[in-house]
């Protein structure tokens, strides 16, 4: 089995031309959850990753290996080991690349290569003891025994350890007079300072404080430093020469897969570090199956990640709801009273099925979700004066655009869209793109306040946030497949506070 990526199992499956992040991510607020995954993330630079659902089954299949896999104490120890190492070697060489004298520079480049060569050792030896299940990472096992074996990297190895040893070896004293000063090599002398320890040690007496002063090393040498080096090179002109030498011929020691692999690996430990801190208060994650055919989907007690986030920091509950769509349905009309939860729902939907297509576990206990082709989402925005547009024109422009772009196999969310115009031209132009979606056939999230839209045809569901049964003004944020609530709500309501028309009958009377 041949290794191409830890992210990719085949080259086709990263076949992209562009480096944007897609357009539908601000609505759904899935550049909060990907922010929080890449944060302290920096150096790997993996936003990019998360802008690239896959499109492939076996390819999410892939990654679903990957995760559990890594979701093992085993793997995930020794896998964060070597990404340690390897944040090391980069630290040594930025440092190298930073400092001014050339010979502590090379000095650092070579500790660089011994780090690397040990971590890169480390992580084929600890792979080889590891039961290992994922196709990504028994591939990649093979890779690295290929690797490790082959006459480049043993060489280097080798090299490595003579140039660390011929340095080890290097002995030398400095002798100072006034202002003046002299290395030499060492040469037979007594260590008094061994013999000053032996003639004290009779008088102590159980432990004693510490005196000496630590002073701090910083990684620039100084000019003092820096000609006490130099002198010492001139002493083992051989040592040094074969220095040079080693940093000119090992310049690109990195293996290009192997640097790939540090990198592309952060995508999973960064989600799961993630996903556990949500799992940490309680929540459920799960591997959805993902179907590229079948549009009956379900997702049992699913929730929307940015807003878990922010929660469970918080140390607030989140509310968990459950959907599914079974034969010819295709669309949830999404209804009821304000500040319900129907946006949180619909965001919530469109993360689920972006997760499952990136190949990552998604909020719930289970779930059977679609691979789309792309998502459209239209959130209500405030009208922009500059383009001369309404806000109803602005909303049908938009639309359009969404409508002619969108395929079968694609997903749309439409969030509190045609509020700007009076109610019976919202039930009209509402029932007028409801005759395109079910032409369409795409799978559909629509909160809207025009309940009609919920009987429109039997490819649609109506889904209504839910109040408390005895207090109708205090919201339950959970969201149910039922008829709209209708005039029952503003009944409801009205009971509450007095309003009904038999009440103000009577409180007129009086």
């Amino acid at each position: 089995m041949s290794f191409e990526s830890i992210l990719f199992e085949r080259s086709e499956d990263k076949s992209v031309k562009t480096l944007e992040q897609p357009e539908f991510f601000i609505d759904l607020n899935l550049n909060q959850v990907v922010d929080a995954i890449i944060k302290d993330r920096e150096e790997y630079k993996l936003a990019s990753f998360f802008w690239y659902p896959l499109k492939r089954t076996g390819a999410i299949e892939y990654r679903h290996q990957i995760i559990q896999e890594l979701e093992k104490e085993g793997p995930a120890r020794i896998i964060k080991a070597f990404t340690q190492r390897m944040h090391i070697v980069r630290e040594y060489l930025t440092r190298s690349d930073r400092l001014s004298y050339e010979l502590q520079k090379k000095r650092w480049f070579l500790d660089a290569v011994t780090v690397y060569c040990e971590a890169v050792s480390s992580l084929y030896h600890d792979l080889s003891s590891a039961d290992l299940k994922s196709r990504g990472f028994i591939a990649f096992r093979e890779f690295l025994k290929d690797h490790t074996g082959s006459s480049p990297f043993t060489s280097l190895a080798e090299e490595t350890q003579r140039m660390q040893t011929g340095l080890a070896a290097i002995d030398y004293r400095i002798y100072i007079k006034g202002k003046d000063f002299t290395v030499r090599r060492s040469e037979s002398e007594t260590d008094y300072g061994a013999e000053l320890e032996k003639a004290f040690e009779r008088f102590k007496k159980g432990d004693v404080k510490d005196y000496r002063a630590k002073f701090s090393e910083p990684v620039e040498m100084d000019e003092i430093e820096a000609t006490i080096l130099g002198a010492v090179a001139q002493l083992y002109p051989e040592v040094f020469n074969n220095l040079d030498k080693f940093c000119e011929q090992n310049v690109d020691f990195l293996d290009e897969t192997i640097t790939a692999f540090d990198r592309e690996v952060q995508f999973y430990i960064g989600y799961l570090e993630f996903m556990n801190s949500i799992r940490a208060a309680g929540l459920s994650f799960c591997y959805p199956d993902i179907s590229d055919s079948n549009k009956e989907i379900f997702q049992h007690e699913g929730f929307d990640l940015a807003l878990a986030n922010k929660l469970v920091s918080e140390e607030k509950p989140i509310v968990c709801n459950d959907y599914f769509l079974k034969g010819k349905e295709r669309i949830f009309v999404v209804s009821g009273p304000n500040q319900g939860g129907k946006t949180t729902f619909a965001r919530s939907f469109g993360q689920a099925h972006y997760l499952a297509g990136l190949g990552c576990p998604v909020p719930g206990k289970e779930a059977r979700l679609f691979l789309f082709d792309r998502i459209f989402t239209h959130f209500e925005k405030e009208e922009n004066v500059e383009d001369l547009r309404s806000k109803l024109e602005d909303d049908l422009t938009r639309i359009h655009g969404i409508l002619d772009a969108a395929t079968p196999n694609s997903i749309i969310i439409a969030n509190e869209i045609l509020t700007s115009t009076t109610l019976d031209d919202a039930v009209f132009l509402g029932k007028k793109m409801m005759e395109n979606l079910n032409r369409l056939d795409s799978l559909c999230v629509w909160v809207t306040f025009v309940e009609e839209l919920a009987t429109f045809s039997d490819k649609v569901v109506s889904m209504v946030s839910i109040v408390d049964s005895e207090n109708p003004s205090i919201r339950t944020f959970k969201i149910m497949r039922r008829p709209p609530l209708g005039l029952s709500y503003a009944e409801a309501i009205a009971r509450k506070y007095g309003l009904t028309y038999e009440s103000l009958k009577e409180r007129l009377k009086s």
